[in-house]
């Protein structure tokens, strides 16, 4: 076991480049990381790294015995992945990154549904509405709203759908009228969604199949949907917001869905994990939860 765990050490260091970092991902300290490739060259008698201040590089036997590392360690993937597909239950720490609103009112009810479900499996949920890298930061499953990333060595499937709506609350519409036609928006205070400085464009399909972008501009913006979709209520504007996160202050009045002639723009929700040979059965039970019941959560509206 003392070995295994020193291989598996030495592919981390390998992959992140860095004591320090391999250490963050793991859980352990730069200090014990470094220990621990230390006991590992002197048991074979080799440098595996050149050192210095700031990082670390693979010697050429490093980058030899790295490989055989690799598939060493896959090989006993495969085996515990054999194992796991033969289990009756999900079971293990499952990592999951999910964006903030989206994470927090739906995928993360519909995962700790799926761990009351079974008592084996350990759930990890990380909420940003920052891509993380998968692959680097261990996670198991992301689930992305939007166009899927130009990234290599990932899978995904779609496990829902988002339809935008313009809307404001009756107070806003007494005092400023209602807009007929998407060529009346500019003219009204409209609340703007930004993050990082920047903007998100509100898009509305056209009825020959292009899409036309408009470039909000107004006194209030937020880095948050919900703060928006409050806004709005309150009767400071006019919001672009998705269709499931208004559907109760629809229904009750508090806010008007506009321009409602127009189809509202729809954008795909998926579920991506680091793409491989297995797929461990808690990876794909999540997957298959998110898939049976996000869609109609997310249709809500």
């Amino acid at each position: 076991m003392d070995r295994l765990t020193g291989l598996s050490l030495f592919v981390q260091v390998a992959e992140a480049g860095s004591f320090a970092v391999a250490g963050e991902r793991i859980g352990l300290s730069r200090s014990a990381v470094g220990k621990g490739i230390a006991r590992l060259e002197e048991r074979l008698g080799t440098r595996l790294f050149h050192r210095t201040t700031r990082s670390q590089s693979l010697t050429e036997a490093g980058h030899a015995f790295y490989e055989r590392c690799r598939r060493i360690l896959g090989e006993l993937e495969a085996a515990e992945a054999d194992l796991d597909a033969g289990r009756s239950a999900p079971s293990g720490r499952l990592k999951v990154t999910a964006p903030v609103l989206v994470g927090r009112r739906c995928v993360a009810p519909i995962l700790l549904d799926l761990v009351r479900r079974h008592p084996a499996l350990r759930l990890e949920m990380s909420f940003t509405d920052r891509p993380a890298d998968l692959v680097e930061d261990g996670f198991d499953l992301a689930v992305r709203a939007g166009p899927l990333p130009d990234v290599t060595g990932l899978a995904a499937r779609r496990v829902g759908r988002i339809t935008m709506a313009v809307c404001a609350a009756p107070a806003y519409l007494d005092r400023h009228g209602t807009p007929s036609g998407l060529g009346d928006l500019p003219g009204h205070a409209l609340l703007v969604y930004g993050r990082a400085g920047r903007l998100t464009a509100w898009r509305f399909p056209e009825p020959d199949g292009s899409l036309r972008d408009l470039a909000p501009d107004g006194p209030v913006r937020f880095d948050d949907l919900e703060a928006i979709a409050d806004a709005a209520a309150a009767g400071a504007g006019i919001a672009w917001l998705p269709c499931w996160l208004v559907a109760d202050r629809l229904q009750d009045g508090r806010l008007v869905r506009l321009i409602a002639d127009r189809p509202g723009f729809a954008f795909d929700v998926h579920a991506l994990w680091p793409q491989g040979r297995y797929l461990p059965s808690k990876t794909r039970a999540a997957i298959d939860a998110l898939a049976a019941r996000l869609p109609a959560m997310l249709e809500a509206g």
